[in-house]
Order: C-alpha cells, then sequence, then structure tokens
C-alpha cells in the first residue's frame, strides 16, 4: 500500500507501492529527503509552492494550475501510473482561474488534495460520488474555511477518512483546531505522521 507523510501546514508527500514519489504544496516541515517523481502546486502563493525543497528525479514532473487548468478547463494526468485530476478550489482569496486542487488516484486509493479553498458546488456535485478514500481540507478560518465550514465539507464529500490541514497562519499544526474539525472517520495528523494509505 501506499503512504501519505504529513509536513506540516498544508505540504504532504505520497510514495506509492512501486516508490513513486509525489509532493503536495512544497513548503512546511520536514520530509523532503526523498527524490520527487512528481509534485503538485495547488496555487502560486508561497507557503504552496517551495520547488527550492525537492531534489527532482530526471524527468520529475511539475504540474501546476497554469499546467492543467486551461481557459476553465479542469485536465488529467496520468503519470508513473497515477491519476490525477484537476477540481476546482477557490474562495475570497483564492482565484477559481489560478488555483486547483486534485483528485489523486494511486495504487487503487482515491485522495482528494482540496488547496486553498471553500465550499465549492463540486463537492456536491462530483466529489460526493467520487467514492473518495481520503480528503485533506484547509481549516484555519482566515485564508479558507473554519473547522465548522470544513466539517460541513467533509460530511457532504463523504470521503471514508478526512484530515484537517492548514490549521492556523504561520503555524505547522494546532492540535485545538483539528480537534474543532469534525467528520465520520476523521484522521488527525500531526507533522512528521505517516500513515499507510
Amino acid at each position: 500500500m501506499g503512504k501519505l507523510f504529513y509536513q506540516g501546514h498544508g505540504s504532504y508527500r505520497l510514495v506509492t507501492d512501486q516508490g513513486i514519489v509525489l509532493y503536495v504544496d512544497p513548503f512546511a516541515g520536514e520530509g523532503y529527503d526523498l527524490p520527487a517523481d512528481i509534485a503538485l502546486i495547488t496555487h502560486e502563493h508561497p507557503d504552496h509552492n517551495n520547488l527550492s525543497l525537492l531534489q527532482q528525479h530526471q524527468g520529475c514532473v511539475v504540474v501546476r494550475p497554469e499546467t492543467i487548468l486551461i481557459n476553465g478547463n479542469y485536465g488529467t494526468r496520468t503519470i508513473h501510473e497515477v491519476a490525477i485530476q484537476a477540481v476546482p478550489a477557490y474562495n475570497s482569496g483564492h482565484d477559481k482561474n489560478k488555483c486547483v486542487g486534485y483528485v489523486i488516484e494511486l495504487d487503487g486509493v482515491k485522495i482528494y488534495a482540496s488547496g486553498d479553498t471553500s465550499t465549492t458546488d463540486y463537492m456536491k456535485d462530483v466529489l460526493s460520488k467520487e467514492k473518495l478514500d481520503y480528503a485533506l481540507l484547509p481549516t484555519d478560518g482566515f485564508y479558507n474555511m473554519d473547522p465548522k465550514e470544513a466539517s460541513d465539507c467533509a460530511a457532504v464529500i463523504g470521503a471514508v477518512h478526512t484530515i484537517p490541514i492548514h490549521m492556523k497562519p504561520g503555524a505547522l499544526f494546532d492540535r485545538k483546531i483539528a480537534e474543532a474539525f469534525v467528520a465520520e472517520g476523521r484522521l488527525i495528523l500531526e507533522p512528521n505522521d505517516e500513515i499507510i494509505l
């Protein structure tokens, strides 16, 4: 089975059974020791796109909004047998035309990497039917939705497990905010926690 390593804030690393290494929004924490095969950037704010942290394998593919959201069309890519679907992500501080989330499928596991967002129609219209295994949702209540709104989104999306992330400006993790997030199948990960998917 694949693994998810939470680095803190909005950053995490996925590793497939075959050893393909994928980073989502590199910026925070530790755990950048494995060379990247894929890097997914949800938007170009500096706390989501620090590619200088990554050693990149030759042929590493970096996916960012400008390469997968073209003229309002959310694209798909399959890289090293990892399927990547861009999806809407937006709120008052995040332009719908410059930000995305991703649905990532690896080793038969579906993960919703929401990026910075608040409630979207796509959550109800599409994600709720995707039979997601994991959803990672921001909960800071400043740049994104607060724990209550994120909890409501988790109920709509219906992933088997939902992980609160991106909790407090300037902090890798905040236990109080994480515990204020309520969802069936909630998983609270602290920085440097790793789970088997």
